[in-house]
């Protein structure tokens, strides 16, 4: 009688989990396919306004107003971004330099977001404010922003867009299976106390055994790419790996700094939906940035 209990208590959780993360994956892949990189531009800019809200309560703004003021302010922001980068009815190309920029700042931040991982908790005075939290927010979200409308510009039918997505999404759930069947090494006890080495090797291997095929498809059905490029993808595929679980795990150390367990609850089953991107918006600036050079 107890196991079924358990049974169904996990179907009940699994059910929602499932049918969310399918919904999701199809609306994607429509969005990445089917529409104009313009109109795809606009989609991501509503979906950075649902983000902006959740970094809020990172950030630990309270007061309806200071959140209203903090989305207000990326909303503006990604406004200006708009003639800033060429993102015009009609363009088929951004401005190659000022994409670039964004995405070196993004990249930065996430290369240093590393060594304040490594100082956890010992470091908290260096970055526990909300003012600081809100301005790593501005960068987080407008260099993800940035990164994946060019993505689309790069590739109209979302062939790139795709590729980072399942990438990092082979990663998360390698880690996951991983670590629950033979973690027991703890990787960042103090940060996230579920996440072990056996995830991390879990998450390499996993990416790496789907980069191959991937990159094969990718050469045989989309754009032929020399031998120096594949090269270089299925190195970008590891450091994917790399800033992805910096991203998990940054987000990790804001939720465990306001005492809260998930960033919002927009997503049955999931939580919000930074919790379900967090290690895609912290790899897809430096994804976008070895794409932009090596295409």
């Amino acid at each position: 009688m107890g196991r079924m209990s358990l049974c169904q208590r996990s179907y009940k959780v699994l059910l929602p989990r499932a049918i969310t993360a399918v919904v999701l994956a199809i609306c994607f892949v429509l969005a990445a396919t089917q529409v104009s990189s313009f109109i795809f531009a606009h989609m991501m800019t509503g979906t950075m306004m649902l983000v902006s809200w959740e970094w809020s309560t990172l950030a630990g703004l309270r007061a309806t107003w200071q959140r209203l003021f903090f989305v207000g302010g990326i909303f503006v922001i990604l406004v200006i971004m708009y003639p800033f980068l060429g993102i015009l009815a009609g363009s088929e190309d951004l401005i190659n330099e000022r994409v670039v920029f964004v995405l070196c700042l993004g990249s930065l931040f996430w290369f240093l977001s590393f060594f304040v991982l490594l100082g956890y908790p010992w470091n908290l005075a260096l970055w526990n404010d909300p003012i600081k939290i809100s301005l790593s927010g501005f960068v987080v979200i407008v260099s993800a922003w940035c990164g994946v409308v060019q993505l689309k510009y790069l590739g109209d039918n979302g062939e790139f867009l795709l590729m980072v997505v399942v990438l990092v999404a082979v990663a998360d759930i390698g880690a996951y299976f991983f670590g629950r069947s033979f973690g027991e090494a703890k990787l960042a006890k103090e940060l996230s106390p579920n996440k072990t080495w056996a995830g991390v090797w879990g998450g390499v291997g996993s990416t790496m055994a789907v980069c191959f095929p991937l990159i094969w498809i990718f050469n045989e059905a989309i754009i032929k790419i020399s031998y120096l490029q594949s090269v270089v993808l299925f190195i970008l595929a590891l450091i994917i790996v790399f800033f992805s679980i910096v991203g998990d795990l940054m987000e990790s150390m804001f939720k465990r700094n306001q005492n809260i367990k998930d960033s919002g609850t927009m997503l049955p089953g999931h939580g919000g939906i930074l919790d379900r991107v967090d290690g895609l918006v912290a790899a897809v600036p430096i994804f976008t940035l070895v794409v932009l050079e090596i295409f």
